[in-house]
């Protein structure tokens, strides 16, 4: 991003809080930066959304957009790529048309002129306009709409398949992508198992799997008896963590191959078996290395350089051939340790069963890898009519009952997922605490909770209840009626049941909650 905004490009931030980090950052990796206490300057422009009111935003900038496209006739839609590449236009403007102002900025917490100042932005990149969204966007029970509406806006742009322009979801580390990639999802297409059967003689089932929030249940119920974690904080990672503690404790065994010991390897089922291996950063033989691929589709070679903590240490790979030929036994079709002895007879596997893998070793070694075809770069879409199809979806927002706040969990800057390195968050300016809750000033002193002192939080889910106490309130700059609280303490706050429609992922940034004084 600061690379980005030095080239020229304007940045704009949509979040119910001003994050200081986009404010002005400071490389620390460059040293007369940091010396200096020297920022560059990167957000011109806060967009100061409700929380889970993005659908309505980005819908109210098509309504900007169609507006603008009647007085500028010619210079703000796409229209030749809309007439080639897309469906539904017509039915899209009926429905945008038909939304009225007054709804969308009730719904978004913003004016409507901010809403067209962010669409006069657009309009006037020349159509080089790039959104990037993570969990922000994906923890509501509303996220797959919203973010088809996000790509209803680049659409009318021609925002998708043009130098400088695109959607960008953002992963959160550096191999979520890949793992996907190579098949670590429940629901792999009938495309890659029948390859996949095809290189190695296995016979994959077809039934789906269990998605995270699916296997959670299944282990409460009884129906899945063993968990299998390759790395992760499996129980600290996932929603509702009471009731994701005594789901893996009503499993027969659960193993975690793990590069250091977290929360997660306290809770077990009946046995409990922690196999450590080695870290990505460790030598793992001689010349050997594995790949990942991040969030741009870019794969790239990885490399241990430091000496292993322990001999004895095993890399993943070597701990799941050994597994498989313990389970499988000799009559496996797969040669499990030959393919674990080598790493690229992996990747040669791979390349037959993964489309855009060819030359997978030689490439990934290049310098900056390679990147993995990418059919919407090419505009090349992958849908029954051959079309980007606008999506239809009723604007909507999630309205907590009177006198409650809806809760978001966010993560600190001393953090990194459920690493957390120290208990300061120095851009938000809070030190040494982390059982914490942010919330509008008027908010808490119209519960009579005064700054810094202790209050108790309830979640509400159907006939669901979630508590936890002492949480220290926090008054700080967002909209009335939101709050926010770090993950994952407040993990135990977000219900195991409430999911995004069409994805299934926790509903984390739409928490309904009350605080009361402690």
């Amino acid at each position: 991003l600061e690379a980005a905004v030095k080239g020229g490009a304007k940045l704009v931030a949509i979040n119910p809080l001003k994050e200081a980090g986009l404010t002005g950052f400071i490389h620390p990796q460059h040293p007369v930066a940091m010396a200096l206490g020297k920022a560059t300057p990167l957000a011109s422009d806060f967009v100061r959304v409700r929380i889970n009111g993005d659908l309505a935003l980005f819908r109210g900038v098509a309504k900007a957009l169609f507006e603008l496209e009647l007085l500028r006739p010619g210079t703000v839609l796409d229209a030749e790529f809309l007439h080639q590449h897309t469906h539904d236009l017509g039915e899209y403007r009926a429905l945008v048309t038909a939304t009225p102002w007054s709804q969308i900025t009730r719904m978004s917490g913003v004016e409507e002129q901010e809403i067209r100042k962010l669409a006069e932005t657009m309009a006037d990149r020349s159509r080089r306009v790039i959104t990037c969204w993570a969990m922000g966007l994906t923890q509501h029970r509303n996220a797959v709409a919203t973010i088809r509406e996000v790509v209803n806006v680049h659409l009318l742009l021609g925002a998708v398949g043009r130098p400088g322009a695109g959607l960008c979801p953002v992963r959160g580390h550096s191999n979520v992508q890949g793992d996907r990639t190579v098949g670590i999802f429940e629901k792999m297409p009938e495309s890659f198992l029948a390859a996949l059967d095809r290189e190695t003689g296995i016979v994959s089932p077809r039934a789906h799997g269990y998605d995270t929030v699916a296997s959670i249940h299944a282990m409460h119920r009884g129906a899945a008896s063993v968990f299998f974690a390759l790395g992760g904080n499996f129980l600290q990672a996932s929603p509702d963590t009471d009731y994701t503690a005594a789901a893996l404790r009503n499993c027969e065994l659960t193993v975690h191959v793990s590069t250091k010991l977290n929360r997660s390897h306290l809770v077990t089922g009946r046995t409990g078996i922690i196999l450590p291996c080695l870290g990505r950063s460790e030598r793992d033989g001689e010349g050997k290395f594995v790949t990942t691929e991040n969030s741009m589709g870019v794969v790239q070679m990885s490399r241990g350089m430091l000496a292993p903590a322990s001999p004895h240490l095993l890399s993943e790979v070597e701990i799941v051939a050994r597994l498989a030929e313990a389970v499988h036994g000799p009559g496996s079709p797969v040669l499990w340790r030959w393919l674990a002895e080598d790493y690229d007879r992996i990747r040669s596997l791979i390349e037959r069963v993964v489309p855009g893998f060819e030359d997978y070793s030689d490439r990934a070694q290049q310098d900056g890898g390679f990147y993995l075809p990418n059919d919407a770069k090419l505009r090349v879409w992958n849908t029954p009519n051959q079309k980007a199809n606008f999506s239809l979806a009723t604007a909507d927002i999630f309205e907590p009952a009177p006198g409650r706040l809806v809760l978001q969990t966010i993560r600190s800057h001393d953090q990194f997922n459920t690493t957390i390195y120290g208990p300061d968050d120095r851009y938000r300016g809070i030190s040494n605490a982390r059982r914490i809750i942010l919330a509008n000033p008027e908010d808490l002193r119209e519960r009579n909770i005064a700054p810094c002192t202790p209050v108790d939080i309830t979640s509400f889910w159907g006939e669901e209840r979630r508590t936890v106490k002492s949480f220290t309130a926090v008054p700080y700059e967002m909209p009335r009626g939101s709050a926010a609280a770090y993950f994952p303490e407040a993990n135990v706050l977000v219900p195991a049941t409430s999911q995004a429609v069409g994805s299934g992922t926790p509903t984390s940034k739409t928490v309904e909650i009350e605080i009361s004084p402690a």
